[in-house]
């Protein structure tokens, strides 16, 4: 019995590991260096997610990268998912990606801001909420064209959807809910100072 609990115990604890592992699969670097051969994090923002790919290597390499993150997110959510059926479990893949996308091994612990990828999570646990959150990303984007804006006004509205549509067994997804919110909030104060003194770049702005 107690062989099968830590048999069990360890292939949780691999499902979750490798979704960081996937999570922290930097495509922004890959694509931008594929497309144009610079380092993405040389450029702009220095960040390796899609609105700073569109700036160095234009719109094919941020739509792949764009496509990559929110797969990397969402995958391995929905496979922990069908293979568990256990909403803690895949909370916790969910965390793990994001943590990856942010905290990625492979570049010393320095990644993006995991907004594509915190999209693709959601995507996955609640598809719902998740186009919600993605049309209030869309709007703030065409009204005001920064997408760091644009994700702060959407993560703002997934915790608040997500207690809304609560139910008595949702309390991991609205501990997740949190968790993205803090992710996104994280390092918001650059940004606010950026966007406050008209610094901040434009979707496309070179």
């Amino acid at each position: 019995m107690s062989y099968v609990l830590m048999s069990h115990e360890l292939i949780t604890f691999f499902a979750i590991l490798s979704a960081y592992l996937l999570g922290a699969v930097p495509f922004g670097l890959f694509f931008t260096k594929l497309f144009s051969g610079i380092d993405v994090r040389t450029i702009g923002s220095k960040n390796i997610g899609a609105t700073n790919v569109l700036r160095a290597a234009g719109k094919k390499a941020a739509f792949l990268t764009l496509l990559a993150d929110i797969l990397k997110g969402y995958l391995p959510v929905i496979i922990v998912h069908l293979l568990f059926r256990n909403d803690v479990t895949t909370a916790l893949a969910g965390v793990a990606a994001i943590l990856g996308h942010n905290f990625p091994v492979y570049l010393r612990f320095r990644g993006g801001k995991g907004v594509a990828t915190s999209f693709g999570t959601v995507l996955a646990v609640s598809p719902w909420i998740g186009l919600v959150c993605l049309l209030a990303w869309g709007t703030a984007a065409f009204i005001w064209r920064y997408s760091s804006l644009s994700a702060l006004v959407a993560f703002a509205c997934y915790p608040a959807l997500t207690y809304l549509a609560a139910t008595a067994d949702s309390k991991p997804y609205e501990a997740l809910s949190l968790f993205i919110f803090g992710m996104i909030y994280y390092r918001p104060r650059e940004i606010i100072k950026r966007l406050l003194a008209g610094t901040e770049p434009k979707i496309g702005e070179k």
